[in-house]
């Protein structure tokens, strides 16, 4: 991390700061402003700021994005309206995995036993097949299972099981969910597994290729 003192200073260097302003311009006029059956520019705009985006997913206008650059959707995703990817982690989000409306998935906390409240970042991870029902919470470091279903307004502060149906707060396994032969053989493809950026970003993509985040 760029200063481990938050007191005194950012967590993050000027050239991430910079980068992020740049996004903030971008989705606040071309992304956020874009009719919503559009997905395919704002999917553009996104691999342009070094995300990884599969095809056919839908990212709706007013979904809220930190960090593009730590960010991977896999085939056919959806994320709803007022979606918090509080990227300061990695993201990553299964094919055909669905995140409602207002739910909030955190990557970054703070290291509170520390004097200078440093900033943590730890990896999401929503497997295929996953719902995220509306404005549910999850913590940093969580890991959501192939084909699981998290209740509305849950709070998920440890890994959820494969297809499984989840709720509450805090949330926790409920019954079990039957496993659907067909999204099962769709996924042709390997499955996304979590990748573990905790402390350096490289934006690869578009016109801020040569900037490194830190």
């Amino acid at each position: 991390m760029y200063n481990h003192d938050t007191h005194t200073g950012p967590s993050f260097s000027l050239r991430n700061r910079f980068a992020r302003l740049l996004w903030n311009i971008v989705t606040s006029t071309f992304f956020r402003l874009s009719p919503t059956p559009v997905h395919k520019w704002r999917s553009f705009l996104l691999r342009m700021f070094g995300a990884k985006v599969g095809k056919g997913v839908h990212v709706y206008p007013g979904v809220k994005i930190w960090a593009p650059w730590n960010l991977e959707l896999a085939d056919e995703c959806g994320i709803a309206d007022r979606v918090i990817l509080y990227s300061q982690g990695k993201i990553t989000i299964g094919r055909r995995a669905v995140i409602s409306q207002g739910a909030h998935l955190c990557a970054g906390t703070h290291d509170y036993t520390q004097p200078g409240f440093p900033l943590v970042t730890k990896p999401i991870y929503i497997g295929n097949a996953a719902w995220i029902a509306a404005e549910t919470f999850v913590h940093p470091g969580v890991t959501i299972g192939e084909g699981c279903v998290i209740g509305a307004r849950s709070v998920v502060n440890k890994d959820m099981p494969s297809w499984t149906i989840c709720a509450g707060h805090p949330c926790k396994p409920l019954k079990d969910r039957e496993e659907q032969e067909k999204i099962t053989n769709i996924q042709k493809k390997p499955p996304l597994h979590p990748v573990y950026y905790t402390q350096s970003y490289t934006c690869n993509a578009g016109f801020i290729n040569s900037i490194y985040m830190h």
